[in-house]
């Protein structure tokens, strides 16, 4: 797999991880929550949490063309899939409206209260949006 197709993947995954709108993440990284929950940086004991911190670069890269990514862009965007992924395995029982693990993944542009992610390698929320899921029979053996 050549980087032109790594990079279109990135970008497929990172569209289909963040399902938070860019108004939408930056009204809520103003919120009290969205500032008190998260990681520091080691040695810092105030200031802007990583998780915060990687909100403001997803908006900036949620209101731009694709075509005017770099590579630290798109290595930012895989690290927000791989965040996005890994805490949703790590769901906690229970109501999580209003939980420091429901808060964090939205700094991270993921509301796990809306549609969840599709399972990896199936169609793409945008294509179950326009078309719906396939009938029973045509689905595969995890769906």
């Amino acid at each position: 797999m050549n980087n032109d197709e790594q990079d279109r993947d990135t970008y497929r995954e990172f569209t289909e991880a963040v399902n938070m709108k860019p108004g939408e993440l930056s009204k809520w990284l103003e919120t009290e929550e969205s500032q008190h929950v998260g990681w520091r940086r080691k040695g810092k004991q105030s200031g802007e949490t990583v998780g915060h911190e990687s909100g403001r670069k997803i908006v900036d890269l949620l209101r731009r063309k694709r075509a005017e990514l770099s590579a630290a862009d798109v290595k930012h965007m895989r690290k927000v899939v791989g965040y996005v992924h890994r805490h949703m395995a790590q769901r906690p029982s229970g109501d999580v409206r209003d939980t420091k693990w429901r808060y964090s993944l939205m700094n991270w542009g993921h509301d796990p209260l809306k549609a969840p992610l599709p399972p990896p390698g199936g169609p793409s929320r945008r294509a179950l949006e326009r078309h719906g899921a396939p009938p029973r029979s045509r689905r595969g053996p995890s769906r």
